[in-house]
Formats: C-alpha cells, structure tokens, sequence
C-alpha cells in the first residue's frame, strides 16, 4: 500500500494554482454592481425562504436599537406601565367576576380553587411585569454606559485631532524655516 504524500504533487499545486487564479480573475472582472446584484439576490432568496427569521430578526434589531435611544427607553417605560395597568385591571375585573360567579350558589370549594388560580396568575403577571421592568432598566443602564462610551471616544478623538492639528502646525512651521534656509543658502551661493 502507497503512502499518502503530505504535500500536493507539483502537477496538483499548479492546478490548484491554475484555479485560483481564474478565481481572482473572475472576481476582478465583476463590477460592483454585479456584486451588489448578487448579494441582493442571495439575500431575496434568504428572505423567501425563512420570512419569519427575518422578520423577527428585524423587529429584534428594531426593539434593540430603540432601546438603546433615550426616547426609546421612555415609550418602553410608557408602554410597560400601561400594559401593566390593563393586566391589572383585568385581572381586578377577572377577580371580581369570580367573586359574583361564585356567590351565586357555587360550592366553598369552587370559590377557593377560583380564587388560587386567579391569585396565582396575578403572581405570574406581576412576575413578567417585574421582568420586563428590570430588563428595561438594564437596557436603559447599556443606553447610558453606550453614551458614555461615546462620548468618552468622541472627547479622545478630539484630543487626538487637536494634537495631529498642532503637530501639523510645528512641521509646517519647521517646513517653512526650512525652505526659508534653503532660499537664504541659495540665494548667498547664486548671489542673487
């Protein structure tokens, strides 16, 4: 039995040589717009065939980058608060409606069995509610620490552009005098 040899035969490199060049010569020849054009339809067909992926990757992104923004925080905070507020109010409804069903001649036991399961989904709403509140919070906290990363780089790059500004000004000045001398050393060798 033949050993596999660790490296290509040269005839194989050369071929695989041969085929990545043609590779690169197609790439080079194709326009931007065909590139563009591509990705455009590789992105259509994607989107075909997984329209939900992308839809809900949309709104996610959506969710996320508003989250982010300050008035975004705040529709969050509004939308939160009202929707716990009418998750209340029904469930106050819901808890009132048990009440009358069962005052009207239910049994003891049908009374305390509606009464846990409507106490025990009042716990779970105000468990998502909570939830929703802290994830609101830690987005809002992201926000902020995003901001302050923001401006801290945008402090750095002006720093950074003012000190480029004034190192360009010492060269040109540095420049300047240079080319002054030059002209000086010139002038006295040609005597004009």
């Amino acid at each position: 039995m033949t050993e596999p040899t660790p490296f290509p035969t040269p005839d194989k490199r050369d071929a695989l040589r041969a085929k990545i060049d043609a590779a690169e010569r197609r790439n080079a020849e194709r326009t931007l717009a065909e590139q563009a054009r591509e990705a455009a339809t590789a992105a259509a067909d994607y989107t075909r065939a997984h329209p939900l992926t992308v839809i809900g990757g949309a709104v996610a992104a959506g969710l996320v980058i508003g989250l982010l923004t300050r008035p975004g925080r705040r529709a969050a905070e509004r939308a939160l608060h009202g929707a716990g507020d009418a998750i209340s109010g029904a469930a106050s409804s819901a808890k009132s409606g048990v009440k009358r069903v069962t005052s009207r001649g239910s049994s003891r036991f049908g009374t305390m069995l509606s009464e846990a399961v409507v106490g025990y989904l009042m716990t779970v709403i105000e468990e998502i509610v909570e939830g929703a509140r802290a994830a609101q919070d830690r987005a809002e906290a992201l926000g902020d620490a995003a901001g302050t990363q923001a401006r801290k780089l945008s402090a750095d790059a002006s720093h950074a552009a003012g000190s480029a500004a004034d190192e360009t000004r010492a060269l040109a000045r540095k420049t300047a005098d240079a080319a002054l001398g030059v002209v000086r050393d010139f002038r006295r060798r040609t005597g004009a």
